[in-house]
């Protein structure tokens, strides 16, 4: 298995992993929602290759997105999707994936990570609900699924309010006066 950073390339590779794990009614949850409009950061993203007869094939895909909380604007990543080709689960793409791109958040000097997804899963990287208790989301959401995890301690201290999207910057453009 090799993690590498996802390239150009792999978009549609990765779209067409998403489509079979979730299913193509995905995008009506509530995180996407979260997700419209901004790109992904590309820094964080990552996909695990198996290396085959012929070529690598890929196994799994992990992206991030960048987050704000509350009225103080607080900076955050949300962790989504996490896919992994069906056919390879319980072969350790997805914890590979996890550990790998969570090493890389925190190296980078994020400290607040935000998911939705099975506590059973992600509750041994250190993602707990009772982490995410002040926190809301734009709609609706299994409530024991929404789970968050402070990178640094007491990032999450104070930290409440609703999740929205995070827009990049706008360019100004500047006139020239003539």
């Amino acid at each position: 298995m090799h993690i590498v950073p996802e390239r150009p390339g792999d978009f549609a590779a990765i779209e067409n992993l998403m489509d079979v794990s979730f299913g193509a009614g995905r995008a009506a949850k509530t995180v996407y929602k979260l997700r419209d409009g901004v790109p992904h950061d590309m820094a964080l993203s990552f996909v695990a290759l198996e290396e085959g007869a012929a070529e690598s094939e890929m196994r799994g895909s992990i992206r991030y997105w960048p987050i704000l909380i509350g009225a103080a604007r607080t900076p955050a990543i949300l962790l989504g999707p996490l896919a992994v080709d069906p056919a390879h689960k319980g072969r350790g793409f997805g914890k590979a994936l996890m550990r790998h791109s969570l090493a890389h958040a925190k190296a980078q000097g994020h400290k607040i990570v935000v998911l939705v997804g099975d506590p059973e899963y992600y509750n041994p990287f250190g993602f707990t609900r009772e982490q995410a208790l002040a926190l809301a989301l734009p709609g609706p959401v299994e409530e024991r699924r929404f789970l968050a995890l402070a990178l640094e301690p007491g990032a999450l201290d104070g930290v409440s309010g609703m999740i929205q999207l995070a827009l990049p910057p706008r360019r100004s453009v500047r006139r020239s006066a003539a």
